[in-house]
């Protein structure tokens, strides 16, 4: 079985005790970690089969950032890419969210959903060198989406997307990640980020694959079959 974990903010016990009694084959974190302390001593015992993306609350504190990007499970970040896990399922990983000052590609924005910076880098090199992080834009947009990351997305493929952002079924959703899903033939994509799990089974049809928000400390687990089942309900937040 493989775990999809909703936002943690800071506590990883439950996710500890999840792997253990269903044998997880591997764990991907949906964001939003807030770690207390490294990421790799956290999650000691499962570390070898986590994977993770990062979320908005992940920049919010130096301790927070320090504990995912600079330590070893840094590497684990599915941002922008896809890895393969055990049983051959593709797993693609889309972190962090859409920002005005960045990007938000909402025609309703201010904006008209035209992006500020094309990629990072483009932001580092204007961003005032006392305000970078680590040499790049300043830290709170280490969490931000880049265009460059999503049409990097589009032209791969993969059975299951990740994403810290909804899709456009959620009412705080975006349907470019609709979009995003079905340029890489994904058949399902779970997200966390807005602490609920919505119905969006009415959909699945119209949109090309299936749809999965994971609660607040939720964790919804794939089998082997490809049957997508609630481990833990979560502590339902609404926002």
């Amino acid at each position: 079985m493989i775990l999809f974990c909703g936002d943690p903010h800071g506590q990883f016990n439950h996710i500890l005790l999840a792997a253990e009694e269903t044998q997880a084959q591997a764990v991907v974190l949906l964001g939003d970690l807030e770690a207390p302390a490294p990421l790799s001593e956290l999650l000691a015992p499962i570390r070898e089969i986590t994977w993770l993306i990062h979320g908005n609350h992940d920049t919010d504190a130096e301790t927070s950032f320090r504990h995912l990007w600079l330590d070893e499970m840094g590497a684990r970040n599915l941002d922008g890419q896809v890895v393969t896990l055990p049983g051959g399922l593709r797993v693609a990983g889309l972190g962090g969210v859409f920002r005005e000052a960045v990007w938000h590609p909402d025609p309703g924005s201010k904006l008209q959903g035209k992006p500020v910076f094309a990629s990072a880098k483009e932001h580092a090199a204007r961003t005032p060198r006392q305000d970078r992080c680590e040499g790049r834009q300043h830290r709170r947009h280490w969490s931000s989406i880049y265009p460059d990351v999503v049409d990097q997305l589009a032209g791969m493929r993969a059975d299951v997307l990740v994403t810290h952002e909804a899709p456009g079924y959620h009412p705080y959703g975006f349907e470019i990640l609709d979009t995003l899903a079905q340029q890489m033939g994904v058949k399902k994509l779970v997200h966390g980020h807005q602490h609920d799990r919505q119905d969006s089974s009415g959909r699945w049809e119209q949109q090309g694959f299936q749809s999965f928000g994971v609660g607040f400390r939720g964790i919804t687990g794939l089998t082997a079959a490809g049957e997508m089942v609630v481990i833990r309900p979560g502590e339902f937040d609404h926002r």
